[in-house]
């Protein structure tokens, strides 16, 4: 194997991508050269210096999803990778799969796992059916390849001097961006929290929201929400929505406090340790809970609150 092409829209994705080619290489494939995209807005030269990419072509972050495809079209025919790879979200999976389709390259999603590899073939795990699911699939490279936000961990950094920057080619676009509406965010980064508190239908109203922002301040963590939280009842920004289409979460101890436990909601959940508190015995939430309390969180949380202010 020759070359692979990284595509980030953040930092995490280089990270993540450089952990997966630490897997390939103890399966036997080496890669002679790294070349990143990102934006102008994500790229931070020393910390991308240090995960060994030699050549680094940069585009503005306002450019719409088929300029930067195509110009990642241009890349890919300039050096001709065995792999293109991504970490997987809604942004990178949107510019790949159009990328995908101007080169008729086959592209995998989600993967988790790299099970075996050959020098024109990959065996990968991926989450299916909302995360209730793995289906392993082979795919021939040249292949597009997202990963799942930190599946994989990079322990060896060949940290290199010199980095070439460039822009990446981008045509005129025939979209016509009229206006602008930014959503309402917070700024949170609950991906990155190693506790989490999340909150869904059982909360009553936006107000007794505060007793979770309470008890993940006491922990040192982050609160997020079930969709219904976000999405229906507009009670917290989109960055604070866990989901299978949303945000995706690995923390040490996810503390699930009134969520029912749907599918699309746990299968964004990857935590060491999973602790529910639903006054149903039968939620679905205690199935995939390492520990479960039967409880009111009105009457529960003040409790625990309190236990913890006396520490």
């Amino acid at each position: 194997m020759s070359t692979v092409l990284i595509f980030s829209n953040n930092p995490q994705s280089f990270t993540d991508a450089i952990g997966f080619l630490e897997v390939l290489k103890q399966k036997g494939l080496n890669v002679d050269k790294i070349i990143g995209v990102t934006s102008n807005n994500s790229a931070n030269t020393e910390d991308i210096k240090k995960l060994g990419i030699l050549e680094l072509y940069l585009y503005d972050s306002k450019s719409t999803d088929d300029q930067i495809a195509k110009g990642l079209f241009q890349l890919v025919k300039k050096f001709s990778p065995n792999i293109i790879l991504s970490s997987s979200s809604k942004t990178n999976n949107s510019i790949l799969a159009y990328l995908s389709g101007l080169l008729s390259l086959p592209m995998l999603t989600e993967i988790s796992d790299l099970l075996n590899a050959t020098s024109d073939t990959l065996t990968l795990s991926r989450s299916v059916l909302a995360g209730r699911a793995y289906s392993i699939e082979s795919v021939k490279l040249p292949a597009i390849i997202t990963i799942t936000p930190k599946k994989f961990t990079p322990s060896n950094l060949a940290a290199t001097n010199d980095i070439k920057l460039d822009n990446l080619p981008l045509q005129d676009t025939t979209v016509k961006i009229v206006e602008v509406t930014p959503k309402k965010r917070e700024g949170v980064k609950i991906e990155d929290a190693e506790i989490v508190v999340g909150v869904g239908r059982g909360f009553k109203s936006k107000e007794d929201l505060k007793l979770a922002f309470e008890l993940a301040s006491l922990l040192g963590g982050e609160v997020g929400c079930s969709r219904p939280i976000a999405a229906d009842l507009r009670w917290l920004p989109e960055d604070r929505w866990i989901g299978i289409s949303m945000k995706k979460i690995r923390p040490k101890l996810y503390i699930a406090i009134g969520i029912s436990g749907a599918p699309q909601h746990m299968s964004a959940v990857d935590a060491k340790i999973i602790v529910a508190v639903n006054k149903d015995k039968n939620a679905s939430i205690f199935s995939y809970s390492d520990y479960g309390i039967v409880a009111d969180l009105y009457q529960f949380l003040p409790i625990l609150i309190n236990k913890l202010k006396k520490k």
